[in-house]
């Protein structure tokens, strides 16, 4: 078990963000942030298999836990994912308990599931050099599965007990879009659903984690029993401040 899985488990609270611009140097500055965690997007954000591996790369050196997500659960980009040296995944769009089963599977080898053999090749055995890797990586995975729909939101515990599902993220933005207020994560109704949810989640065992970048609404979903939060974003956090600093400047 890892470090960061070990936390979870023990529900303390982990502060992370996102970094969506695809840099391996903004990833390393954002790494020196003394954050718990960063999770860099392929969903959203212009990321390959190459440009998360110089990532990963990028943030090794800091006492932070990269998460990777995937643009889908898809079984062979989870496979370049761990093979790459991920060990920490969150899944977008899970909606019920069969799925969190198959993405649970996709992520250890045989018997136990159906990932891939190929660590001769894989930063994440050191290219075959790291003894023992194959009779341990299952073991150093970490799972979280994303809801994000009112319909995945019904599934909460069903999910909540797929065995090797480490933490259920809610998302309220596409939460928001199934609720009929799309680009209002901050919606009342949204804010007390998310926070049912993650009630829900907490009640069923499993840590709970959500994003929110006003600052109110994340310390709310905390008191709500939120143990893992994304509370900012690189590229948002620099289009913010470059216009505050040029408009500090312009000219009146």
């Amino acid at each position: 078990m890892t470090g960061f899985n070990e936390r979870l488990a023990a529900r303390d609270r982990l502060i992370g963000m996102w970094v969506a611009s695809a840099s391996p140097i903004v990833a390393e500055i954002c790494a020196g942030s003394s954050l718990d965690f960063l999770l860099l997007d392929a969903e959203h954000a212009p990321n390959d298999v190459p440009s998360l591996q110089a990532q990963l790369q990028a943030v090794a050196p800091y006492p932070i836990t990269p998460v990777l997500r995937p643009p889908m659960g898809d079984a062979t980009l989870i496979k370049q994912y761990l093979d790459i040296g991920a060990t920490a995944l969150l899944i977008p769009m899970v909606s019920s308990a069969e799925q969190a089963t198959e993405l649970v599977r996709a992520t250890r080898y045989p018997p136990a599931g159906i990932r891939g053999v190929g660590s001769a090749f894989a930063r994440a055995a050191r290219w075959g050099r790291a003894a023992g890797y194959l009779d341990t990586a299952d073991g150093g995975i970490t799972l979280l599965v994303q809801v994000e729909t009112a319909i995945a939101l019904d599934q909460i515990e069903a999910i909540a007990g797929v065995d090797g599902v480490d933490g259920i993220f809610v998302g309220p933005a596409d939460l928001a879009a199934s609720m009929g207020h799309l680009g209002q994560a901050d919606h009342p109704e949204v804010v007390d659903r998310v926070t049912d949810a993650i009630q829900r989640i907490v009640a069923a065992g499993t840590p709970a984690g959500v994003n929110a970048f006003a600052e109110d609404t994340a310390r709310r979903y905390l008191d709500a029993g939120a143990s893992f939060v994304l509370v900012g974003a690189d590229v948002t956090i620099l289009a913010r401040e470059s216009t505050a600093l040029a408009d500090r400047y312009r000219t009146p």
